[in-house]
C-alpha cells in the first residue's frame, strides 16, 4: 500500500470517528432525556376557586418555561366558582404543553366545575371507581330552602360552552352537553364507553407509561407524549394562591364582611379602643376581597347593608326591638340571595345557607347585646372627675368655720362651708358639688 493510499485511509477514519461523535453528541442527550422525562402534577381538589386557578396558570407557564414533558392534572373536586373554572378552562386550552386530565384517585369525582376540566385535557383518563358530570347549573330557592336549576339562559351558555370545550378535544359533544342540560352522571367506564373520556388507568405511574409517543394538538401543532417512566414533580401552592383560594370561598368572605361591619360598629360605639376598629378594618377589606372573586346577587348585597343599618339604629334610638328584628330579617333574607354560583354543588348552597343564617342571626343580637352594653356605660356617671362626689355624705373631722376638713369614702378632703356658717366636728355634712381640691357641703344634722 502506498503512502498516499495510507494517509487517504487514516483520513477517512478520522472523518468517521469525527462524525459518529457529532451524532453521539447530538442525540445522546436527547435519548437521555426521552428516557427520563419530567411530568409536573397540579392537585385540583376541594372548591374550585380563584387560588385553584392561579395554581394552574403559574403550573402551566412554569412547565413551559422549564421544559416539562407533560403537566397532569389531578382532579377530586364536587364543583366551583363559574369565573375561576371558565378561567382555569381558557388556560388549559390554550397551553403550550400537553395537559393531562385525570379524575384520582379511585373514589374521587369530578362534578359540576369539575367536568368542565376534565373535558379540557389534551388527554382525560379515569381511575377506577371514579365518577364525573352532574354540571347543570343550580341556585338556592328561598321559599322551599332547597336548591333548584338555574336559568334558561344559564344553562344553555353552559351547555354550549361545555360542547365546545368536548368538540375542541376530540370527545363527544352529546354526551359532554347532557351533563349540562340533563345533569348526567357517569362513572369511569361509562365515561369511557360515551367517548367522555380516553383511557381507565388504576394509577399515575400507569397511565403515563401507557399514554407513552400519543400524538396530541398542542396549539395547532402535533406533538408525541413523552411520558414513560417519567419523573413526577408536583407543584405547591404558594402562600398567596393559599390566601386567595381562602377568601374566594364565599362563606368565608361573607364571615369576615359581617365581622368587619360588627368591628366598625362597635368601635364607633367606644372610640379610643382601637382593637374592634382595626380588626373590623381588616375582616372588612379581606371579605370585600373575597366577595369580588365570586358571583353575588346585587339584591342582597341591597338587605345586607339594609339589615346592617336597622341594627345600628335600633343601637342609638332603642325601639324595644322592633328595628332588631327588622334588620335580623333582612340578614337572613340578603344571606339566602348572596350566592350566585351555579356550578357550587347543591350540598355546599344549602351548609352555606344554614351557616350564613345562623351567623348573621346570632352576629346581629350580639352586636345589639354589645352596643347597648357600651351605651349604658357611656351614660353612666363618672366615678371620678368634679361631680364625683355630688350628693354624698360625708363627716366633719375639722370644724367647718367656715374652712376645714372632713372624711368622704375613706379620704381627707378640705371643705368649706356653703352657707359660710360654722359646722362642729362630728357632723354630717353633704357634698354639694368639688371646686378644685375643696368640696363645698351643707349641714344635714348633728349627731347625737
Amino acid at each position: 500500500m502506498s503512502i498516499q493510499n495510507t494517509h487517504s485511509m487514516f483520513a477517512f477514519v478520522a472523518a468517521l470517528l469525527l462524525c459518529l461523535s457529532l451524532v453521539f453528541a447530538v442525540f445522546l442527550p436527547v435519548r437521555a432525556a426521552e428516557s427520563n422525562p419530567e411530568i409536573m402534577t397540579i392537585q385540583v381538589e376541594g372548591t374550585i376557586t380563584s387560588g385553584t386557578t392561579a395554581s394552574i396558570r403559574r403550573g402551566l407557564n412554569q412547565a413551559r418555561e422549564q421544559g416539562y414533558a407533560a403537566v397532569v392534572l389531578l382532579i377530586n373536586t364536587p364543583g366551583g366558582l363559574v369565573t375561576a373554572t371558565l378561567d382555569s378552562v381558557a388556560d388549559l386550552l390554550n397551553a403550550k404543553v400537553p395537559v393531562i386530565t385525570y379524575v384520582s384517585p379511585m373514589g374521587a369525582i369530578a362534578a359540576s366545575a369539575g367536568s368542565f376540566i376534565l373535558l379540557a385535557g389534551h388527554v382525560a383518563a379515569m381511575s377506577p371507581g371514579t365518577t364525573c358530570g352532574a354540571a347543570m347549573p343550580v341556585q338556592i330557592n328561598p321559599e322551599a330552602g332547597t336548591t333548584q336549576a338555574a336559568e334558561d339562559k344559564t344553562i344553555q351558555f353552559l351547555a354550549g360552552h361545555m360542547r365546545s370545550i368536548a368538540e375542541t378535544r376530540g370527545h363527544s359533544p352529546e354526551i359532554a352537553e347532557k351533563f349540562v342540560t340533563e345533569s348526567l352522571t357517569l362513572d369511569a367506564s361509562e365515561a369511557l364507553e360515551q367517548g367522555v373520556i380516553d383511557r381507565i388507568e388504576p394509577d399515575l405511574a400507569t397511565l403515563l407509561n401507557h399514554i407513552h409517543g400519543t400524538e396530541v394538538t398542542v396549539l395547532g401543532q402535533s406533538v408525541y407524549l413523552n411520558t414513560f417512566n417519567a419523573t413526577i414533580q408536583p407543584l405547591e401552592m404558594k402562600f398567596v394562591e393559599k390566601m386567595t383560594s381562602l377568601l374566594s370561598d364565599p362563606q368565608m368572605a361573607y364571615i369576615l364582611m359581617l365581622l368587619g361591619i360588627y368591628g366598625l360598629i362597635i368601635g364607633f360605639g367606644a372610640p379610643e379602643t382601637y382593637v374592634p376598629e382595626v380588626l373590623g378594618v381588616i375582616s372588612l377589606a379581606l371579605g370585600l376581597y373575597g366577595l369580588g372573586l365570586f358571583e353575588t346577587n346585587l339584591f342582597a348585597g341591597i338587605l345586607l347593608i339594609l339589615g346592617i343599618g336597622l341594627l345600628v339604629a335600633e343601637v342609638l334610638t332603642p325601639t324595644y326591638g322592633i328595628l332588631t328584628f327588622g334588620g335580623l330579617v333582612c340578614l337572613v333574607l340578603g344571606t339566602l340571595f348572596l350566592p350566585a354560583e351555579p356550578l357550587m354543588p347543591q350540598n355546599w348552597l344549602i351548609r352555606f345557607r344554614f351557616l350564613a343564617t345562623g351567623v348573621s342571626a346570632a352576629g346581629g343580637i350580639f352586636m345589639v347585646i354589645a352596643m347597648r352594653a357600651i351605651l349604658r356605660i357611656r351614660r353612666r356617671k363618672a366615678s371620678q372627675g368634679a361631680s364625683e362626689f355630688d350628693g354624698r355624705m360625708a363627716r366633719v373631722v375639722e370644724t367647718l368655720n367656715p374652712e376645714g376638713q372632713v372624711m368622704i369614702a375613706g379620704e381627707i378632703w378640705r371643705a368649706v362651708s356653703l352657707d359660710g356658717c360654722a359646722i362642729e366636728t362630728g357632723q354630717i355634712v353633704q357634698v354639694i358639688d368639688r371646686q378644685g381640691l375643696v368640696v363645698r357641703v351643707q349641714a344635714v344634722h348633728k349627731e347625737e
